[in-house]
């Protein structure tokens, strides 16, 4: 028995009343949204407009469901569709049974449909999102938690996790976490993308190759940790096989999309508010009209100053001229008394 280790929760549901809140589906909730906001951040500081994140993840999210059902339904097609089996159980995704493969593949597909009817390169989002999946991944693996499964082989360290049911073949006992041990390593492949975006400006999809290849690096030998049923290839399960191929295909990409298009894109998403070129095209106008404004403004001031004082001379010119016709009679009068 071990002195420390890692609970497993007793029930994998509450219940508000009526209502039941299952720990593996509020996981991947709660994932969803922490994905959106942070890429709707990293899409705002590229240039693009707020809420276009969300507007293209109500497509890609329903799509990356359906695709991570799908994958996981077809490789473990026995639990669903064996004798003895129910294949209603096929639809239940709350009791979990996601693979991120097919979530991937099919979300990118939803994802290209928002993208092209918002009007935005589909790279350039994918580059945005790449570190909030990760996140998301982080906290979706908990829901293996609550449920009790995907844990690996028996240890006895500190860390190890309990398995205290038996339901489905489970045989209780202390296991290594590869939830945890997942969740973690999604952790860090969502900062390692930040960082190389930072120092690199990554660009043209190749942030989101860069998640897709570190988390294949972790997946490969998490996967091969596990004691879950599984189909084996050549000796590997077949995530393993899966994880090998994708991370082959995300570095080729990265290596031929930064000869074919170094750099990032200019410009993310048209007419977004928030760009640098609106800002480039404003700036010339404002001087301009800074430059009439202030031409005006010393014109009014010149004659305003000018007339009064030009007034005032013609008058004081006048007033000369009238004292000095009025004093010629009078000298004139009064010579003409004297005489």
């Amino acid at each position: 028995m071990n002195l420390a280790y890692i609970p497993s929760p007793s029930h994998g549901v509450l219940y508000l009343g009526p209502i039941p809140l299952r720990g593996y589906a509020f996981c991947i909730i709660i994932g969803v949204f922490v994905a959106v906001w942070l890429g709707n951040k990293r899409w705002i500081a590229r240039g693009g407009q707020s809420g276009t994140v969300a507007d293209i993840a109500v497509w890609a999210v329903p799509f990356g469901l359906v695709g991570g059902r799908l994958y996981h339904v077809i490789t473990d097609y026995e639990l669903y569709f064996s004798e003895g089996r129910d294949w209603v159980d096929a639809f239940k995704v709350w009791e979990g049974g996601l693979g991120i493969w097919g979530a991937i593949a099919l979300g990118a597909l939803g994802a290209w449909i928002g993208a092209r009817r918002r009007g935005v390169p589909m790279p350039a989002y994918a580059d945005a999102v790449a570190p909030g999946i990760a996140f998301a991944q982080a906290i979706g693996r908990w829901g293996n938690w609550f449920n009790q499964e995907l844990y690996g082989r028996e240890t006895h360290l500190p860390w190890a996790l309990h398995i205290t049911s038996s339901e489905g073949g489970r045989v209780p006992g202390y296991y290594h976490p590869t939830f945890l041990y997942e969740s973690l390593w999604c952790v860090g492949v969502g900062l390692l993308v930040i960082w190389a975006d930072r120092r690199f400006k990554l660009g043209h999809g190749r942030a989101f190759a860069l998640y897709v290849a570190a988390y294949c690096v972790g997946r490969g030998w998490i996967e091969y940790m596990r004691v879950d049923d599984a189909h084996h290839i050549l000796g590997l399960r077949l995530n393993d096989w899966t994880a090998l191929i994708v991370f082959l295909l995300a570095v080729a990409y990265m290596v031929l999309s930064a000869k074919k298009r170094p750099g990032r894109e200019a410009v993310v998403e048209p007419g977004a508010s928030g760009g640098s070129a609106e800002d480039a095209s404003d700036a010339p106008a404002a001087g301009a009209s800074g430059q009439s404004s202030a031409g005006a403004s010393d014109a009014p001031a010149t004659g305003v100053s000018d007339a009064p004082v030009a007034g005032e001379q013609a008058r004081a010119e006048g007033e000369e001229r009238t004292g000095d016709s009025q004093e010629s009679p009078q000298d004139e009068t009064e010579s003409a008394r004297k005489s």
